[in-house]
């Protein structure tokens, strides 16, 4: 089992913490938080270990879960990385591209292995269809949420939209031509509502949505493709794939068909994918220790961490 610590004990750092402890892949040592009153409370509740510096924490684990303010990302992590030790990074990975760089370069040069915390690579809705998804070349995301306080210390692209942002680069396999984007901040310092448009040199538009002032929540994406429809509802946990294909020779009476102006006709079929549950943040945990153990690449690699920002970034300096 790796020796796992956590770095930050607030609201989602508690999750991490409690992940760890029940998982059979990790042993959790402990934590530390610089707010002494909310550590104590926390190590106290739950009876986690709470150390005095990071620098006790790192010297005592194989493997850090950093789950501080973004602000404090590539500090903790190149602390870590220095020490020898994994790093997993919440996301975003770090405040720049350039930190994000650097992150990157120290991972390589101590060999050590690094995943971010793109928690919707993991969301079953994803998943279930995720090799379905063949060169899209139109993308709808909408990511809408009720105002909460917390993360809006950055703009909206950094803590909702950069979700949507990882999930497009997972699947277009192309390089970002051009961006687009407005961005309104209604309550925050910051841009509480955006509205991007990515364009790659394969063709391929996104159009993202992203808001943390809605009145309802909304996390869905959905991905047009030749001959296909794929429908992803990552609050709801449910998919829908709806395919196009010749019409044979004989079909159904109630099969539903399409022509179009040059006469060419298509049947529709519907398929709802099975969409089993998981717990999302125990998953992308557990596939980084298998990346660890094997050796082999993590499913969300600080490189694609890094390009997430990237884009992230230039969608920022439309505004």
């Amino acid at each position: 089992m790796l020796k796992a610590g956590v770095l930050g004990a607030g609201h989602l750092g508690k999750i991490h913490l409690r992940l760890l402890q029940q998982s059979e892949k990790y042993e959790l040592v402990g934590f530390f938080d610089p707010f002494k009153e909310n550590a104590e409370k926390v190590s106290k509740e739950f009876g986690y270990k709470l150390f005095d510096s990071i620098d006790d924490l790192i010297a005592a684990v194989d493997v850090v879960d950093i789950v501080t303010p973004t602000l404090s990302h590539f500090e903790c992590a190149k602390i870590a990385i220095e020490k020898g030790c994994h790093i997993f990074i919440e996301k975003p990975i770090t405040k720049t591209v350039l930190e994000a760089e650097a992150i990157k370069t120290l991972a390589s040069q101590f060999h050590v292995q690094g995943q971010v915390g793109h928690v919707e690579r993991f969301n079953p809705a994803f998943t279930a269809v995720k090799d379905k998804i063949d060169t899209p070349m139109f993308i709808e995301s909408h990511r809408l949420a009720e105002f909460n306080p917390r993360g809006t210390d950055v703009p909206v692209v950094l803590d909702l939209m950069i979700h949507d942002i990882d999930i497009i680069l997972s699947v277009v396999d192309s390089k970002v031509k051009n961006v687009h984007a407005s961005g309104i901040s209604v309550i925050s310092e910051t841009p509480d509502i955006t509205n991007a448009r990515i364009e790659f040199e394969n063709g391929c538009v996104a159009n993202l949505t992203a808001s943390r002032i809605s009145m309802k929540n909304m996390r869905k994406s959905r991905f047009f493709q030749k001959d296909a429809y794929i429908s992803v509802d990552f609050l709801e946990k449910k998919s829908e794939v709806v395919r196009m294909k010749d019409v044979p020779e004989k079909p159904d009476e109630f099969a539903m068909i399409l022509q179009n102006a040059e006469g060419v006709k298509k049947q529709i079929y519907f398929d709802n994918p099975e969409v089993k549950n998981n717990n999302a943040i125990l998953d992308e945990l557990e596939a980084f220790a298998d990346a660890i153990n094997n050796g082999t690449k993590p499913i969300v690699s600080l490189h694609q961490g890094a390009e997430a920002l990237r884009v992230a970034q230039m969608i920022i300096d439309c505004f």
